[in-house]
């Protein structure tokens, strides 16, 4: 290493001429995406590539195993976590140059499912879903809070949920299986639920779903898109990974498989293979399996979802569906770690790629997205529990013509 000059400045003065820089600069990008103050204390991360006109910043705070985002009409930003047990708060997460992190639970059992209505908190903990009133005014250690139900199974394998509202007011919430490959006789087990939030009761809208960590409403069809993670220790290319659609007013709960049937090489045509201990079941025959509408690179993790309904991206991403992959833990090369995005091409027929990526370099993963929000500017955020960051995602024509 070359000796470095010396200076003939204080380090008080070079502290300060680097901060005024740096803001500087952050100044004249907020100026440029019209973010006003939220860039301000935001950093960009030279290892993440966006596409041309993007710019993907990290907000100035640390939320540790970050997983599903919640943001209040006041924007504070409320965030989940799994084995930390931890809910945090953020008032003014997009504005304040130094927000604050407030820890609102740190002993909960996997909260990493949140959702809002009406101004309520909902928190879902493995097999209890908790209500905290009024949240905005509730901002602080252990608020009290409400208890929906505390009747949902116990499992902690895939146990940890990814919950939000329905247009029609009910809380909809996944149930994982509770083991990598297994038939259950809790019929709860591998579905998707929805729950009526003042009772806790439940009816099984969907089957066959082993482990749904995310899931987002089609802004015009109302259908209701889930990514499912498939079973593993089959090899590193079987089964895909899924998109699944349960469709609008479906009166029936559709059967997507697991554990008998599952999605084949998302490389090859469109297609299911026989699961090696379940496929010849009894209990087989019973069911019309639903094909997956998506087949994404296996063990690439899809979680946290949103279709893009803003006006701050560019005209082709109007409806597209945003897709957080948390990437493998158990293929022979690493594969996700990076937000993709789907949209439809001419024939009408879903077309499904990275849009932003960097997370992971040769095969170390220092990040790993788990969910995407949309913020009524129409901005995206993104939360990573391997780095414990929130990402907000802008766009800007000048900067696309650069």
């Amino acid at each position: 290493m070359k000796k470095m000059k010396k200076q003939h400045v204080t380090a008080a003065a070079q502290k300060q001429d680097s901060r005024s820089s740096r803001l500087n600069i952050a100044t004249k990008l907020a100026f440029i995406l019209g973010l006003g103050g939220i860039l301000l204390s935001a950093q960009a991360d030279p290892r993440l590539t966006t596409p041309p006109g993007f710019t993907i910043t990290k907000l100035p705070f640390s939320v540790p195993k970050a997983r599903q985002l919640a943001l209040t009409e006041n924007g504070t930003l409320i965030v989940g976590s799994r084995k930390s047990g931890n809910v945090y708060a953020v008032p003014n997460a997009l504005t304040a140059a130094n927000p604050k992190v407030i820890t609102l639970f740190n002993d909960l059992n996997e909260p990493s499912g949140l959702a809002l209505a009406n101004g309520d908190l909902y928190i879902a903990a493995v097999s209890k879903v908790l209500r905290v009133n009024d949240i905005e005014n509730h901002l602080k250690a252990n608020p009290k809070f409400d208890l929906v139900t505390d009747t949902l199974p116990k499992k902690a394998h895939h146990g940890w949920k990814y919950i939000k509202f329905g247009d029609d007011g009910m809380l909809y919430v996944p149930v994982g299986a509770p083991c990598n490959i297994c038939l259950s006789k809790d019929k709860r087990f591998a579905t998707m639920l929805r729950m009526d939030p003042t009772t806790g009761a439940i009816e099984i809208i969907a089957k066959g779903l082993r482990n749904v960590v995310g899931f987002a409403w089609h802004p015009e069809s109302k259908d209701l898109w889930v990514s499912n993670n498939g079973r593993d220790i089959l090899g590193d290319d079987i089964p895909a990974d899924e998109l699944n659609v349960i469709p609008a007013k479906n009166t029936n709960a559709l059967h997507f498989g697991y554990p008998f049937v599952h999605s084949n090489n998302a490389s090859d045509s469109p297609g299911i293979i026989k699961d090696p201990e379940f496929g010849d079941h009894e209990d087989a025959a019973k069911y019309d399996f639903q094909p997956a509408a998506v087949r994404i690179q296996a063990h690439s993790a899809p979680i946290g979802m949103t279709f893009y309904t803003g006006t701050q991206f560019p005209a082709q991403y109007k409806n597209a569906l945003f897709v957080a992959e948390r990437g493998s833990w158990n293929r022979s090369s690493k594969v996700g770690y990076q937000l993709t995005v789907m949209t439809l091409d001419a024939s009408g027929d879903p077309v499904y790629e990275p849009f932003i990526y960097g997370w992971l370099e040769d095969e170390t993963a220092w990040g790993r997205p788990n969910d995407v929000l949309q913020t009524k500017e129409g901005h995206l955020l993104i939360s990573d529990d391997e780095a414990g960051a929130v990402y907000l995602v802008s766009y800007s024509q000048a900067l696309a013509a650069n």
